[in-house]
């Protein structure tokens, strides 16, 4: 008899990660139904599709997407509990929305398994509460995860990060070069703002700000600015304006993986650059009224991954207040022309990646999954 899953995304990067594990599991047996609300990786997996995930992220941010988000799960649970009856509910990232809907589905009875938790250890720690209550296993990522959630007596294990097996190899420099017209003999330096208009708005003015200084200062230099996908031209050309800088689009790990320095918006870029040991800056700008709360919600004092991971500063990292220009030109100068930072960074940045698992996570996930679903 066949298994059901129903599987639960809402953002690209949790849904590609959703459908490689869709995909192990495929290849461990043929004897899975499996739907869910997600996008066009998971429906290339055969998954059948309740709901899009451009219909969540289209909606913005406003009371739009909290009353889209209320009749989105009330119709979730109806056609769970009373047409597809899964057999277990794999959630994938998306925290607000995912411990949401975990909580009714558990009153159904429903199984639940969630893989890219909530990064409760950074902020927001009551969360593991919910977690705790409406969870039946937790895959986590990240190997400091693992203890945590056993402190809380939660049913949990370590798949490794999904990055270890999904990430390119590094790009060929000079073909890359040659692609995108750029000079071999100048440094490159790259520039991620973000896949988010939030995050285009509080920072590209900053970010082409300190490129103008280093453009002026440094001849010896040459910037790309990296558009990811998910950002039409249009929005992007509003923030990004008119600047001498070669815009890149959908080539995001080969630009991270031959770039000298990277100036980045903090998030998982930063982790992907530190698996191809590429020396960066992280800089993130918000609201005040935004970093106040956050300064409130918080667990620990780093924002970007390496950091975490490592549980040191090995990166800077320039958050609001210091989140200016001159701050940048400062962190990249010295990335670029003190040969011993230089050096310091890279071997810390290897270090890094020594500390995550060499395990196939989606393959791990499956497995678990599987075992769990085994006659």
């Amino acid at each position: 008899m066949k298994k059901k899953i129903f599987v639960i995304t809402g953002e690209y990067s949790g849904e590609m990660h959703a459908a490689n594990v869709v995909k192990m599991l495929r290849q461990i047996s043929k004897d899975y139904v499996i739907e869910g609300i997600g996008g066009d990786n998971l429906k290339a997996q055969g998954v059948k599709l309740f709901e899009h995930i451009r219909n969540l992220s289209a909606v913005g941010l406003s009371p739009q997407i909290i009353w889209h988000h209320y009749n989105l799960g009330k119709k979730l649970v109806k056609y769970l509990k009373e047409s597809f009856k899964p057999d277990l509910v794999l959630l994938v990232d998306y925290g607000g929305f995912n411990l949401s809907v975990a909580k009714y589905l558990k009153q159904a009875g429903m199984k639940i398994y969630y893989y890219i938790p909530p990064q409760v250890w950074a902020s927001r720690q009551y969360r593991i509460k919910k977690i705790k209550k409406y969870v039946d296993k937790v895959l986590c990522i990240f190997p400091f995860e693992e203890p945590l959630y056993k402190s809380y007596g939660i049913d949990v294990h370590y798949c490794g990060h999904p990055l270890i097996y999904g990430l390119n190899p590094p790009a060929y420099r000079k073909g890359f070069f040659e692609k995108y017209n750029l000079d071999m003999n100048k440094k490159l330096v790259a520039v991620f703002p973000g896949s988010r208009i939030f995050e285009l708005k509080f920072l590209m003015k900053i970010f082409k700000k300190a490129v103008e200084i280093l453009q002026k200062k440094h001849p010896d230099l040459q910037f790309c600015i990296s558009q990811a996908p998910n950002i039409s031209d249009a929005v992007f050309d509003k923030y990004f304006g008119n600047c001498d800088v070669k815009v890149i689009k959908g080539d995001n790990q080969a630009l991270l993986s031959v770039s000298d320095a990277l100036i980045l918006a903090s998030g998982t870029v930063a982790l992907e650059a530190c698996l191809y040991k590429t020396p960066m800056v992280i800089v993130y700008n918000a609201p005040k009224l935004f970093y106040w709360i956050y300064l409130l919600v918080r667990c620990i004092d780093k924002v970007s991954l390496p950091n975490i991971i490592a549980n040191k500063f090995i990166l800077p990292e320039l958050i609001v207040k210091d989140a200016k220009p001159e701050f940048i030109v400062h962190n990249i100068e010295n990335i670029l022309y003190n040969t011993t930072s230089r050096m310091l960074m890279i071997s810390e940045l290897g270090n890094v990646s020594k500390l995550l698992s060499d395990k196939n996570s989606a393959l791990e996930a499956a497995k678990v999954i599987d075992r769990e679903l085994l006659p």
